[in-house]
């Protein structure tokens, strides 16, 4: 129990140390605040080909396990090229839904989680330890920065769901988003 508090405390002190959170970001949407970070082209540049940009920019409140451009540079030569293209939407679109949970979970209450479902319908892993915390098997880098609509965790490789179908696959991206902001 003790190892678990320190990581906590670990966890929200890096949070509040190695967050980039921008000047006003609390004004800006999720979206801006990420691409006014200047670490998540890629990102950016996937929701817009899975046509994600709006719903981002919506209402909310979201959490976004957000990879950076290094994350995405992690993947398998040619796999960010093949995603973008249009035949492969679908996929894109589970794959980043898969990163974002709706409403806004904060780093103190994501120590305390074992789990999150995400808007794909498939939950992440999470894992507080002495070595920090992991969506899955990605290590989380920075946390908290928040936005109007939401707030952002970074992480430090792309999580990708589980085979098989997802809410994303079952039924239209209104409707997942609708489900989960309810």
């Amino acid at each position: 129990m003790k190892a678990v508090r320190l990581a906590v405390s670990a966890f929200t002190i890096a949070g509040f140390c190695f967050s980039f959170t921008p000047a006003n970001a609390q004004d800006k949407d999720i979206v801006d605040t990420a691409v006014e970070a200047g670490t998540f082209n890629t990102l950016a540049a996937a929701l817009t080909a899975a046509d994600l940009i709006e719903v981002l920019k919506g209402e909310g409140p979201f959490t976004v396990f957000a990879p950076t451009d290094d994350a995405f540079a992690k993947l398998p030569e040619g796999t960010v090229e093949s995603l973008l293209l249009p035949e492969n939407k679908d996929q894109l679109v589970a794959i980043l839904t898969y990163h974002v949970v709706a409403g806004s979970v904060t780093s103190d209450q994501v120590v305390t989680l074992d789990a999150a479902a995400t808007v794909n319908g498939a939950s992440v892993s999470i894992t507080a330890s002495d070595a920090g915390v992991k969506v899955d098997d990605a290590n989380v880098t920075a946390v908290d920065i928040l936005a109007s609509n939401g707030v952002i965790h970074v992480i430090d490789s792309v999580i990708l769901p589980p085979a098989g179908p997802t809410a994303v696959e079952n039924s239209s991206w209104a409707s997942v988003k609708a489900e989960a902001v309810r």
